[in-house]
């Protein structure tokens, strides 16, 4: 088992920046890769961006490419995600999740389906 914890939303006005934390606790050695998505209201849940814990390797949604940066940490099992420029259609719940099955494709890495575990959420506010 794997537990995420996520943490760093809050309100913010456009153009501002957050910084988002997820603290991984358990079994982290069996991640393969770490994702953060996000959920609007009456939206499905979709992908920002994703990490290889092993390695550097990173992915990002369109829509926050260039905006966004994922990192980690790995002696703090905590992976991050810097939020710049940010836009009010960037507000949502913000997920981080971890593939705990082993290796995983980036096209695979970009579904909610390839994901073992997820935190509880942080709510991103970004007023106009």
């Amino acid at each position: 088992q794997v537990q995420l914890v996520e943490s760093g939303g809050g309100l913010v006005q456009a153009g501002g920046s957050l910084r988002l934390s997820c603290a991984a606790s358990g079994r982290t050695f069996s991640s393969y890769a770490m994702g953060w998505f996000r959920q609007a209201p009456g939206k499905v849940r979709e992908f920002v961006a994703a990490i290889i814990w092993s390695g550097s390797s990173t992915s990002y949604a369109g829509s926050v490419k260039g905006r966004f940066t994922i990192s980690k940490d790995n002696a703090k099992n905590t992976v991050y995600l810097q939020m710049n420029s940010l836009k009010p259609e960037d507000t949502a719940v913000y997920y981080c999740a971890s593939r705990s099955r082993g290796y995983g494709s980036w096209s695979a890495l970009l579904q909610t389906g390839a994901y073992d575990y997820w935190g509880q959420g942080t709510q991103v506010t970004v007023s106009s």
